[in-house]
């Protein structure tokens, strides 16, 4: 056996190579992938409210056009982390890049309201990969200030965000809502046309027992970065660490690469899932299941409370607080205004995640959107609630972003896509049923029940990440699971 020396792991081969050109062109593709995906969530808030008007739907036919994205999303999200954590991260991307590009494009032909739901819905399906290019991602980067790089990766939704306000501010006035649909399909099919070239995970090789592959992979990294790998052999994991002592028990079998000697590899579907909720990783599980579902729920009811408040119908407020804009364009403006909030959103992230950690940054800009919404109780006028919805996106997209890292971070690599796959999909079911509250309690003049709710629901969230045991800052990313002392 190689002494200690001579040997290293992909974590340390990834150290030494440092962050480079070669991330950079992995970074710009995986931002594509949220890119896209943003562009197709955010598109709900101006679709929505149009095809309600030129259709004659009622509300509640309104929130199924969401609703029905999100399920497929549910389903998308467990479905392409096991085909990822089975096949390879490549494989993963195939629910964007063809399922997501081809629906999306029909739907903006749909000729009635079944069809048009029944294409969203294939849309969602497939941006249940959006994860993945998550998890791919972040197997390439260096564990030092690897919580920096990841915020800088989930500046890319913001891109897509605010790109999709513009884009509907520009084409909704002048063309029509189909066009919008169309239009918005364009960075899937920049996906798919650039699939081929994407790399293999060197990680995800390593664990597959395919080393060579894996050293020939980090073996290009270190020649696009112009490094080289440290002496030695590639092996997938130590035994020991490298000072030769143990890690700390709290962390040995789930955040350490410390493997025993019986491991999650070979093990697929339903034993993947399964896996979840062994004795290691259950408790760990729950708790950011409920995380993820507050951590959606909330994004997507500010996204829509923005719509929802924006409206000019004086049926629940009085007719002396709002001037008399359109309300087109106000929708617009609005969610113009207030996609730029996640940008000092991330930058607020991206200060804590290295600092403060992964959970005590979500437990401070969860305490901090709720300070924004809770003056939402009552009717407020146009600008403050603005204000207020900025403020309260800012925060909450900093605390999703931070959530959705610590998620990737916390599972080994042989179930890191079917473990936050699984937790996204609880995610995405909290965004499936937000716009009962944005839209249906809004729209009959509950606003201070929905504003109550979604406060209640971050505060289980904050809860939830506070009882979760492990903190991930600075850990090593780990590769399997130690069942040895079961």
């Amino acid at each position: 056996m190689a002494e200690q020396g001579h040997v290293y792991t992909v974590d340390e081969a990834l150290t030494h190579v440092g962050f480079g050109k070669y991330q950079c062109f992995v970074l710009a593709y995986a931002g594509l992938g949220w890119v896209a995906e943003a562009m197709e969530i955010m598109i709900l808030s101006f679709v929505g409210p149009t095809v309600k008007s030129e259709w004659n739907l009622s509300s509640t036919e309104e929130s199924l056009i969401t609703t029905s994205v999100f399920a497929g999303l549910v389903v998308g999200a467990y479905a392409w982390g096991l085909v990822a954590d089975n096949y390879g991260r490549r494989m993963g991307f195939l629910g964007e890049a063809l399922v997501t590009a081809g629906a999306g494009l029909l739907s903006s032909f749909s000729p009635n309201y079944i069809t048009l739901i029944t294409l969203r819905c294939l849309v969602g399906v497939g941006l249940g990969s959006g994860h993945v290019f998550l998890s791919w991602f972040l197997e390439f980067v260096p564990p030092s200030n690897r919580g920096m790089w990841m915020v800088i990766f989930s500046s890319f939704w913001t891109i897509g965000s605010v790109s999709e306000a513009i884009g509907a501010w520009i084409i909704m006035p002048r063309l029509d809502w189909r066009w919008l649909l169309g239009l918005s399909s364009i960075p899937s099919f920049i996906l798919l046309a650039f699939l081929g070239f994407q790399p293999e995970s060197p990680r995800y090789l390593c664990l597959k027992g395919r080393t060579a592959e894996a050293h020939r992979a980090l073996e290009k990294i270190a020649q696009v970065n112009k490094t080289k790998l440290p002496n030695g052999k590639l092996v997938a994991r130590r035994s020991t660490l490298p000072t030769g002592e143990r890690a700390p028990p709290e962390l040995v079998h789930l955040l350490s690469s410390n493997g025993g000697n019986k491991t999650t590899e070979g093990k697929s579907g339903l034993s993947l899932f399964l896996m979840l909720f062994s004795s290691k990783l259950a408790r760990t599980t729950i708790l950011l299941w409920l995380l993820l579902f507050g951590n959606s729920f909330a994004y997507y009811a500010v996204v829509l409370l923005i719509s929802e408040l924006s409206s000019l119908d004086t049926r629940c407020r009085s007719p002396l607080m709002f001037s008399h804009h359109p309300q087109d364009a106000n929708l617009y403006i609005d969610e113009f205004i207030t996609s730029l909030a996640e940008i000092p959103g991330l930058l607020l992230a991206a200060i804590l995640v290295d600092t403060a950690g992964r959970k005590l940054s979500i437990t401070i800009m969860f305490t901090l959107s709720c300070l924004f919404l809770l003056p939402l109780v009552t009717y407020q006028s146009n600008i403050l609630t603005t204000g207020l919805l900025f403020g309260a996106r800012m925060c909450v997209m900093g605390a999703f972003t931070v959530s959705l890292i610590y998620a990737a971070e916390i599972y080994p690599t042989s179930v890191r896509s079917t473990g936050a796959g699984a937790a996204n999909a609880m995610g995405r079911i909290g965004g499936m049923v937000c716009p009962l509250v944005a839209v249906a309690l809004v729209a009959n003049c509950h606003q201070m029940t929905a504003v109550v709710l979604l406060v209640v629901v971050i505060v289980t969230s904050i809860l939830s990440v506070m009882l979760i045991p492990f903190e991930t800052k600075g850990q090593e990313l780990s590769d399997t699971v130690d069942f040895t002392s079961d």
